[in-house]
């Protein structure tokens, strides 16, 4: 079906893994501390996003003076302290088992890159991938290509022969802006 690639890059968070609700309580958890909260839509719409421009958002939105990137490292160590214990793969995996060996295949992910070989490493699937790219490998990110591009880099593989596998917007506009062809696992 994605024969036609000479590369397949995966989003990790709602795309390979299920994550996303354990990313939300995380979120809750910390901002509790602080006496805020967060709208779950516009969360929703930022997913993709690393940690620290989703805490721009919402510190905005309360007009708080927090430092985004202090919240951001609070935010991502509540969730170490909770995702090991929950996180799953998802249906797609199947597509990244199915594919081992026959193409590269990268993770570009809004996640720190740390925290993706992390959970790769403990779901056994770290080997299905030739490179990770994390928000902390790129100055630009979703939905700017540069996380996917380096993808391509790094599998050596011309952007235009790549395929995105994405569950949220910025990393669809990311892809577009790459120059490579998308699956959309939302409609899946």
């Amino acid at each position: 079906m994605y024969g036609q690639y000479e590369g397949l890059i995966f989003d990790m968070d709602g795309t390979i893994l299920d994550t996303e609700p354990t990313h939300r309580k995380a979120w809750q958890t910390v901002l509790a501390r602080h006496g805020l909260t967060f709208d779950e839509r516009t969360i929703t719409g930022l997913n993709g996003s690393p940690s620290w421009r989703i805490a721009e958002v919402i510190i905005a939105s309360h007009q708080s003076d927090l430092d985004p990137v202090t919240l951001a490292q609070e935010k991502t160590a509540a969730l170490r302290t909770m995702l090991f214990d929950t996180v799953r793969p998802l249906p797609l995996i199947e597509v990244v088992k199915a594919w081992k060996g026959q193409r590269p295949m990268a993770v570009g992910t809004g996640s720190e890159h740390a925290m993706a070989e992390a959970l790769l490493q403990h779901l056994g699937l770290r080997d299905y991938f030739d490179a990770i790219v994390g928000a902390d490998d790129v100055t630009r990110h979703k939905p700017e290509p540069d996380t996917f591009l380096r993808c391509a880099e790094l599998m050596n593989v011309e952007p235009t022969r790549c395929v995105v596998f994405e569950d949220a917007d910025f990393g669809i506009q990311a892809a577009k802006a790459a120059g490579m062809d998308f699956v959309d696992v939302r409609l899946l």
